[in-house]
């Protein structure tokens, strides 16, 4: 039976974050950490759907087998295991319907962990690693099933009380200290996200080149699927939002049955995953590919805001800026399209004062980046002193933090609005790395300008 292949590559990666956990945990006190994968989801009946990992057990181990718990140690005697895996048993009849599975000796060579048990006895070993730790460090709320187990091990050591054995008496949250880790983002992290960044551009690529009136959305969609696979990516990293002409007006419209009319834009929101990174790309493009002069005049306005929020993306300035940049830039052309009137504003500061653009573009210019499409970390300074209106300051940006840019306009058919413009959504998005003095794109393997675009769709595809 076939094993895999790659597990051992990271092993040094994996084993590096798992000491910094722990050396954090030290230096808070000491304590035990439990970090536990995600469970298997059943789809209907006794049929799963395809199983994907928890995001910070992933982070830690490099492990994607279901049933699994990570134990970090810091409360260890010297010499004792401070990395330890629960993970399923080898079982060769269950390998004959599942496929290959590492058991707990060869995970735990494949992985670099110090110890490695079967799952099966959790419930015997963790009252044991709990005792007399005095600090359990989890990710509250994370899964109420879990968090009952967890309880049942901490009882578990309370009754050994007359024995002289104490129980945890701290439970702390590890979400921020895992969260900060996976905000800046490690080589061996970038290289992934670059080759998920170039399997999505071809994707987008792809759809682009097969586009023609009358082709219907979900063809689109499958074109994008079959070449995330077939240059090697697990799956797409969120619901692919392929849009035909007003759908592109609704934010988080999944790929559909509409056909794709001559004249209408094409909205694709869509990438893949890769070794448990997203990507995240949108386009937008005219399906019959010429764009009109009203639909130009809105893309152009939107790519120039996107360039604008580009700019504004570097080390040292606020999560804040690069969205402040494309607001500027998208109420400006509001207002000179005429979609938003003068007659009611006479300037830009007076429509972004009155928050007159979010009509047209209600949702910010990027997210986080990671092993999550949305991924972790906060986005305002948590210990920071609030202002006079309450708010914490935004988060500063730092090298190797990675965000998507991605502004758009999104014009409903309204009597106020200039009919030409009506239901045309746009959204233009690409992934960026911070560097010291601006930022590198990662996703530029597919064309944003309008005349690029366009002999990219005259080209055979």
């Amino acid at each position: 039976m076939n094993a895999p292949l790659d597990t051992a590559i990271a092993v040094d990666v994996y084993r590096q974050r798992r000491e910094r956990v722990l050396a954090a945990l030290r230096a808070a006190g000491g304590g035990v950490a439990i970090v536990p994968t995600a469970p298997e989801m059943l789809r209907n009946r006794d049929t799963a759907y395809p199983y994907r990992f928890d995001s910070y057990f992933h982070y830690l181990t490099g492990f994607t087998e279901p049933d699994a718990v990570l134990v970090l140690n810091a409360a260890a005697p010297h010499g004792a295991p401070e990395s330890i895996l629960f993970c399923r048993a080898k079982n060769v009849d269950r390998e004959i319907w599942e496929g290959f599975h590492y058991g707990p000796e060869a995970a735990r060579d494949a992985f670099g962990f110090d110890a490695a048990f079967a799952v099966d006895v959790i419930d015997t070993e963790m009252p044991r690693l709990l005792a007399d730790a005095g600090t359990v460090h989890y990710r509250f709320g994370a899964s109420a099933d879990f968090e009952r187990q967890l309880a049942g091990w901490i009882d578990a050591v309370r009754a050994q009380a007359r024995a002289g054995v104490a129980a945890p008496d701290a439970l702390l949250d590890l979400t921020p200290l895992l969260d900060d880790m996976r905000l800046v983002k490690d080589e061996h992290e970038l290289a992934i996200m670059m080759r998920a960044a170039h399997i999505s551009a071809l994707a987008h690529r792809r759809a682009m080149q097969v586009c023609r009136p009358g082709i219907r959305e979900y063809e689109l969609e499958a074109e994008l699927l079959y070449l995330f696979r077939k240059h090697g990516a697990q799956a797409p990293a969120y619901g692919s939002i392929v849009a035909a002409g007003a759908n592109a007006c609704v934010l988080h419209y999944p790929a559909g049955n509409a056909a794709a009319r001559d004249g209408d834009l094409i909205l694709i929101d869509a990438a893949c995953e890769l070794d448990g990174y997203a990507s995240d790309i949108t386009r937008t493009f005219p399906a019959n590919g010429r764009f009109s002069p009203a639909q130009r005049t809105l893309y152009d306005i939107v790519l120039a805001a996107q360039q604008a929020a580009i700019d504004a993306t570097r080390a040292g300035v606020p999560f804040e800026a690069p969205h402040d940049a494309a607001v500027r830039v998208l109420a400006q052309g509001l207002l000179d399209t005429g979609i938003i009137p003068k007659t009611r504003f006479s300037n830009v500061d007076d429509v972004i004062a009155e928050r007159a653009y979010t009509r047209f573009y209600m949702h910010r210019t990027g997210h986080w980046l990671g092993m999550d499409v949305h991924d972790c970390g906060d986005y305002r300074e948590r210990l920071a002193a609030r202002d006079a209106n309450g708010a914490l300051p935004w988060r500063t940006l730092k090298p190797g933090m990675t965000l998507t840019v991605e502004p758009g306009l999104y014009v409903r058919a309204a009597d106020d609005v200039p009919p030409e413009y009506w239901n045309i959504g746009i959204r233009i998005e690409d992934d960026a790395i911070v560097r010291e003095h601006g930022c590198e794109l990662i996703t530029r393997g597919v064309p944003v300008a309008a005349d690029e675009i366009e002999a990219l769709m005259r080209a055979d595809a």
